[in-house]
């Protein structure tokens, strides 16, 4: 692959612009010389203005989803994406979210341009764990719980039933409920069914891989091996 097709598909910038940015000198090797569009040195070796290049696909991040922004280019307002390097959007292939959380939903968001990754954790027969810290607005009354595992509610508006969750009660108005599916706004939905409003809500781990407590809100990195081996291992989640 030519030095300028790499970028492009990196989401540094159209071919043009990259050429531009070759032309200018923007783009190194690590002893500062300065790379043509005929160079190809190692992957690890080029900089650009400065800085590593970021990982050639597959490239996976988890990313800590705040309040108020949403999953997709194509929702008005302000997005993901706006908190990412402009690139991200751009890479071929773009880095997609691993399932949507809704703009008032927060935590664990994975980001990835692997398709066959993204696939197997969204696809309803993988039954991918995840878990949710719930905020309600009244207490929690006792009757939620065998609800939400009995495998027999039905949401407004649909026919088939829901898989069974598991709820964890942690105080008056808090609990962690954990589910093996994503339908749309399923946990404020479920709670809605139970006599109940969601306040706040926060994903806090995908199968086997958690939100880690020192990944602030807004904040990304690239998974490392260990933890893409995580997302691979059948689990419950369970907290």
């Amino acid at each position: 692959m030519k030095l300028v097709k790499l970028l492009a598909n990196l989401g540094y910038g159209s071919r043009s612009q990259v050429e531009r940015f070759l032309r200018q000198g923007a783009v190194t090797d690590l002893d500062g010389k300065i790379l043509g569009s005929r160079d190809f040195p190692p992957h690890a070796s080029i900089l650009f203005k400065g800085e590593p290049l970021d990982a050639p696909g597959p490239l996976t991040l988890m990313f800590h989803k705040p309040a108020g922004y949403t999953c997709s280019t194509d929702d008005p307002g302000d997005t993901i994406y706006d908190l990412l390097p402009a690139r991200y959007a751009l890479r071929n292939p773009i880095l997609s979210p691993v399932g949507r959380l809704d703009k008032d939903t927060t935590g664990l968001l994975l980001m990835t341009d692997d398709g066959q990754l993204l696939h197997r954790l969204i696809r309803p027969k993988s039954e991918v764990a995840k878990v949710y810290q719930v905020t309600l607005d009244r207490p929690i009354e006792g009757h939620e719980a065998p609800l939400f595992a009995s495998g027999e509610l039905v949401l407004r508006g649909e026919e088939r039933p829901l898989l069974p969750a598991a709820l964890e009660v942690l105080g008056d108005k808090e609990a962690r409920i954990t589910l093996s599916e994503g339908r749309y706004h399923q946990v404020r939905r479920m709670f809605a069914a139970a006599g109940n409003h969601v306040v706040a809500l926060k994903r806090i781990a995908i199968g086997e891989l958690r939100l880690p407590d020192d990944l602030a809100e807004g904040e990304w990195r690239t998974l490392e091996a260990e933890e893409l081996a995580l997302l691979s291992r059948k689990s419950s989640a369970a907290p």
